[in-house]
């Protein structure tokens, strides 16, 4: 045997050894193995600080990832308003919509609510409340005339919609004119703390928060009078968007619905203060867009963040 033909065999042999080395690593890693799915994006709104949201809305969206077999991301956002704009900008996949943000959010992307949860009380509904310091004098709605008034958002039901009602229900066409001062907290929580710090003289908050509230501080109710309350709108029920593939969508729903019959879903369920998820539907919405009509607000068109 010559020495190029030697040459030659040992690059075969080379070869051979080289090629058995990519073929086993292709048996150990399948070309055809399944690519994760993407990161479910959920919206928050700040209905309390962020790192109380965080804490009460984290269990929930792994409890769900876990049954889903996908990872599933949070975000709380600055603003109520905000929440519109961002579900598009972001590429949100859903979000648990206050009421008047899933009406808007309705009216203008086609969102699809699927549940919301029902408190330990059996209630799944919340209403606004009107409320004053107790120190205040303030009675009626003509004691309020030349105080200062504190909203939420003006993507808000309780925070903002409800109050506009009973204004005109009361006859006050122009609300700025009617007070000294009205301006917005950007949460309940913080609505509720600014009278009752005196910062302001009247505020608007939703109710399940002003008892969430008052139960770890006790100035609330001693210290705070509530004026006026509406009717009951669905709580925060989870929305996702229109495009969604069914298939995850139905399972979103499912794992919400039955979480209570698992051991530790129910646990989770308690802790974020819910006997269970119920089935919600666009039905459950008209007592809010039957608020906006009255007060003769577009839905679709409505400027939230420079009205």
């Amino acid at each position: 045997m010559t020495f190029t033909m030697k040459r030659m065999g040992m690059a075969l042999l080379f070869g051979l050894a080289i090629l058995t080395c990519i073929c086993t690593r292709l048996e150990s890693k399948p070309l055809n193995q399944a690519t994760p799915p993407e990161p479910l994006l959920i919206g928050l709104i700040p209905e309390q600080n962020i790192f109380k949201q965080v804490e009460r809305y984290e269990p929930l969206a792994n409890y769900m990832a876990n049954k889903m077999g996908m990872e599933i991301k949070l975000k709380v956002l600055a603003r109520y308003g905000n929440i519109i704009d961002n579900f598009v900008s972001m590429g949100m996949d859903g979000a648990f919509f206050g009421s008047f943000t899933y009406a808007l959010a309705r009216r203008k992307l086609g969102v699809e609510v699927l549940a919301r949860p029902e408190g330990l009380d059996g209630s799944s509904t919340y209403h606004g409340l009107i409320f004053v310091r107790r120190d205040s004098r303030i009675k009626n709605v003509r004691e309020m005339k030349g105080k200062r008034f504190v909203f939420v958002d003006k993507a808000t039901t309780a925070g903002f919609l409800l109050p506009l009602a009973y204004f005109k229900i009361q006859g006050i066409k122009d609300y700025r004119a009617h007070f000294k001062e009205t301006y917005f907290a950007g949460t309940h929580e913080d609505a509720i703390y600014d009278v009752l710090n005196k910062k302001a003289d009247i505020g608007a908050a939703k109710n399940t928060v002003f008892e969430r509230l008052a139960q770890a501080d006790l100035r609330i109710l001693r210290e705070l009078e509530i004026l006026e309350k509406s009717p009951d709108v669905p709580e925060n029920g989870l929305a996702v968007r229109k495009s969604l593939a069914s298939p995850v969508k139905e399972t979103l729903r499912e794992i919400l619905l039955n979480m209570h019959l698992d051991p530790p879903g129910k646990t989770i369920l308690q802790n974020f203060g819910a006997r269970k998820f119920i089935l919600t539907t666009d039905r459950d919405y008209e007592p809010v867009f039957q608020y906006a009509h009255e007060i003769k607000l577009d839905l679709v068109h409505y400027d939230y963040l420079n009205e």
